[in-house]
């Protein structure tokens, strides 16, 4: 408190009692899975393997390169940014290793009689080096016969060596000669017809840039062990604990793993990646998991493996069912369309809902952008048995387009069964923890119970107006309590201040039902 000695007027600032709480985000995916290169601008992370930001699919192939074959992720990337998402946390699996032999490559000839006379082979194992060949002007003295050349060595971008005034003639001054005998990067050899008339040609070596070849890398078995991850290592799903603005998580590289060399899919490991990812969201408590049902089966297939096999029971994850075709830009064995997990492309369908019309709208009733056509068809009576076991499908309605109907979690508690409620929920816990740190070490008495139920009341009453909550009134929608009964004098000797918050969310109309009875004329 200020001390006032002298006369005259003081002009102080008092700071309010109440504060204004900005909606926590949520729809922020993180994709879990496999890659065509890793990430190279962080000498911390040479694997690339802890999670990175990216905000478009341009960002992401400048990262981790474009799609691939053996990877499923890119393509559940680009579905995701399609479908509404704008931002995304990659978190690279390694999958392969490198082949552990040198880079490799022969030099073309600027005539492309000679062929391709140079081969330059690098003395370490997978090293990323790129040969530069620069022509010489010899000037009006020079003697005739081809042109000198100058070869640069760049490791990693940058020129680490460099031979100047080379050629393939006998003198001390060839290029396998001088290159050999001092260069610690590369070995060269000369592959050019030693009968070729050289005399008449200017140039030998094409003038240019010459990555070196490395050796295709050797894939590697991917465990459960290494999807889940450590949170300590900031790898896998477990590394996502770092991202504290994750609010769903995908898998979408989980059917790259799972299949046997004979080509059915190992549900063990299925069910392993898929429980260690629920455990994750639900320990995190503000995040939940985007699972996809395993391919290839048909209806009573997949009900009896969510009941009897998987056995999930969780308000924190969410089941889609089948999978979907979309445009395969590799296309692998000439064929330019493949079927893939929907989860990527779910996610961002979440992220559109929440843009378009908040977290509190259940995700569903709404098309899926770049769908071609679903695994298998599902009939209204084969969902009946789907959809009260957690289970949503994804079907086609024609000309409405293929659609996602179904919005339920995977938990048996009835209050957690919609997953805008769930999500709901999230989103109000992260922003009531992240707006609320002000509290913390404040005298705990009636001024900061009541600035606190006013900050938490102005929010809520936002969201209730906004359609979040249910009720006609804000009393209905909710209550905040913060007094004398909820602080009572032991609990503030313990140093606690104790908040009691109630919400009644609004829940999607799932069952839209019209009785319609015949109306029948009445003598007056």
């Amino acid at each position: 408190m200020p001390t006032y000695t002298a006369p005259g007027v003081y002009v102080e600032e008092v700071p309010s009692s109440q504060k204004v709480l900005s909606a926590a985000p949520t729809a922020v995916a993180a994709f879990v899975g496999f890659t065509e290169k890793a990430p190279t601008d962080d000498p911390s992370d040479p694997q690339g393997v802890a999670p990175r930001l990216v905000t478009s699919w341009t960002q992401f192939e400048s990262l981790y390169g474009s799609f691939a074959e053996g990877c499923v992720l890119p393509l559940s990337v680009y579905g995701y940014f399609a479908n509404g998402g704008s931002l995304a946390y990659i978190c690279r699996i390694p999958n392969s290793e490198p082949a552990g032999e040198p880079s490799r490559r022969a030099l073309p000839a600027a005539d492309r009689a000679l062929g391709e006379p140079l081969v330059i082979e690098s003395l370490e194992p997978d090293a990323d080096i790129t040969i530069e060949i620069t022509s010489v002007d010899g000037g009006a003295d020079a003697p005739e016969g081809p042109s000198p050349f100058s070869l640069s060595v760049l490791l990693n971008g940058l020129q680490v060596e460099s031979f100047d005034n080379l050629d393939f003639n006998a003198g001390d001054r060839n290029v396998k000669t001088v290159v050999n005998k001092t260069s610690t990067k590369i070995k060269v050899d000369v592959a050019l017809d030693k009968t070729a008339d050289l005399a008449s040609q200017l140039e030998v070596l094409k003038p240019g840039l010459y990555p070196l070849q490395k050796s295709a890398a050797v894939p590697v078995p991917v465990t459960g062990r290494k999807f889940a991850g450590s949170e300590s290592a900031r790898n896998g799903i477990n590394g996502l604990a770092v991202a504290d603005e994750v609010t769903m998580v995908v898998v979408p590289d989980l059917i790259t793993a799972a299949t046997k060399a004979d080509g059915s899919i190992d549900l063990n490991l299925w069910k392993a990646v898929q429980t260690a990812l629920i455990s994750h969201c639900e320990q995190n408590g503000n995040r939940m998991a985007v699972l996809d049902a395993p391919p290839g089966m048909n209806t009573q297939q997949i009900k009896e493996w969510r009941s009897e096999v998987a056995m999930y029971d969780s308000a924190f994850a969410a089941l889609y069912y089948p999978w979907i075709k979309v445009e395969n830009p590799i296309g692998v064995n000439g064929n330019s369309e493949v079927f893939i997990p929907p989860s990527g492309h779910v996610a961002g369908v979440w992220a559109r809902t929440d843009e378009s019309r908040g977290v509190w709208k259940a995700p569903a009733n709404d098309t899926i952008r770049g769908v071609l056509d679903i695994e298998r068809g599902i009939t209204q009576n084969e969902q009946g048995l789907l959809n009260p076991i957690g289970i949503n499908c994804i079907r086609p309605f024609g000309t409405r387009g293929i659609r996602i109907w179904g919005a339920r979690t995977l938990a048996s508690d009835s209050d957690w069964r919609y997953i805008n409620v769930r999500r709901l929920f999230n989103m109000i816990e992260s922003t009531i923890l992240e707006g609320t740190q002000w509290a913390v070490f404040e005298p705990n008495d009636t001024a900061l119970w009541e600035g606190v139920k006013r900050t938490l009341d102005g929010f809520l009453r936002g969201l209730w107006s906004a359609g979040a909550l249910f009720g006609a009134t804000a009393d209905q929608a909710f209550y905040v309590k913060c007094d004398a009964e909820t602080n009572p004098p032991q609990s503030i000797d313990e140093g606690k201040l104790v908040v009691e918050v109630g919400i009644a969310p609004v829940k999607p109309a799932e069952f839209v039902i019209f009785r319609i009875s015949q109306q029948k004329q009445v003598a007056a």
